[in-house]
């Protein structure tokens, strides 16, 4: 577990690391350049799991399962919000039901903690979290990131997912997305890229979506303008901060 600044978590969880890029909200992913640095520091988990490609930190495709991370949230006292597996998806084709049983297993066991798990493929974890083994839990809350209209067809696939609270990651926000349907989507996340190859966001579409979130209830959190400069950035939209969380029915 690391404490975290990403704003609307408390700290992160890795069970898996390692990943693939799968569509253009891959393309600068954070995490690439974290595996890396990690590595680079000797940090055994992360070896081997990025490769360097045009002068930047790519996936390599290799993940690690580690199995005894799964110890560790019993060991935290103190309730606390969790992103869940910022360093991979646990979701990916590549990690076998039997380890995300684990998973769940381990968040079944400590109800004090609130678990964040955001994926790309919601079609998988649509796929297995009917099971019966896979119990809907009040603590964990279950999303999906969409960059653009192009994989609107997300927030379908996740609302197949038996879920206490089903939220939409719009980060990093790459173009409009004013077609989507947040019906039964509670909690919408709003953010613009950051980094040294930062792609723009035009405000108009964050404000699209902050409509669509009014329309249908969902909660709305504007976490960042992104940029190259994130911080000089900041985080206001129409001169206020925006920290909406979902309310939890189970």
């Amino acid at each position: 577990m690391a404490e975290t600044s990403i704003e609307w978590t408390d700290a992160t969880w890795n069970p898996v690391a390692g990943c693939t890029i799968l569509t253009a909200g891959c393309t600068n992913c954070y995490a690439m350049r974290m595996a890396a640095r990690l590595e680079a520091m000797g940090t055994e988990k992360y070896i081997g799991l990025t490769r360097k490609s045009g002068g930047r930190a790519k996936w390599t495709g290799k993940m690690h399962l580690d199995w005894k991370s799964l110890e560790v949230p019993a060991k935290w006292s103190k309730p606390r919000l969790v992103f869940v597996n910022s360093m991979s998806d646990l979701f990916h084709t590549d990690v076998p039901p039997d380890f995300i049983e684990a998973v769940w297993k381990t968040m079944e066991a400590t109800p004090r903690h609130t678990y964040q798990i955001l994926t790309k493929r919601p079609d998988r974890m649509a796929e297995i979290l009917p099971g019966a083994q896979f119990k809907v839990l009040p603590n964990v809350w279950l999303g999906t990131s969409v960059e653009d209209a192009r994989v609107l067809h997300r927030l379908d696939e996740l609302r197949h997912v038996p879920a206490a609270v089903r939220f939409a990651s719009f980060e990093p926000l790459i173009g409009s997305v004013s077609g989507a349907d947040l019906t039964e989507i509670h909690w919408a996340i709003v953010g613009g890229e950051s980094g040294p190859q930062a792609r723009y966001m035009d405000p108009k579409w964050v404000h699209e979506i902050e409509r669509l979130c009014r329309d249908t209830g969902a909660a709305f959190f504007f976490k960042q303008w992104g940029g190259k400069n994130k911080k000089a950035a900041g985080r206001e939209l129409n001169g206020r901060t925006y920290n909406e969380m979902p309310s939890i029915s189970v």
